[in-house]
């Protein structure tokens, strides 16, 4: 199954903000507080893990569109000090049988046009 996934940043209070589309259906949480971009996707891909993980997937292909962030989940780059702790929590969850996490463009990620839509 596809699970997309994307993280945004919103100017003050609203701040973080994430989006996970899976089988038609999106999950969003908003107004997560104050961050980074990239921290918003790092909480993003965690989501779309931990949803794998509960719908219980032997199959699942995970699709964003932050490349920095998808580039060091698949440990392709170092990750920043910064972000060990994200990257940390993203392996200590479980992983279906069949896992991969791959880059895709803006305009493909269906997260990302869900939260676009506010």
């Amino acid at each position: 199954m596809k699970i997309f996934f994307d993280g945004g940043l919103r100017p003050a209070p609203a701040g973080m903000e994430l989006a996970v589309v899976a089988g038609g259906r999106s999950h969003v949480e908003r107004e997560l507080g104050p961050g980074t971009s990239m921290e918003a996707e790092w909480l993003a891909l965690i989501a779309a893990m931990r949803l794998a993980g509960q719908l219980e997937l032997p199959d699942a292909v995970l699709l964003g569109d932050a490349a920095a962030v998808i580039d060091q989940a698949n440990r392709r780059v170092k990750v920043p000090r910064v972000h060990l702790q994200h990257f940390q929590a993203f392996l200590a969850l479980p992983r279906p049988p069949r896992f991969r996490l791959r880059h895709i463009r803006r305009t493909q990620n269906l997260a990302g046009i869900v939260l676009s839509k506010r």
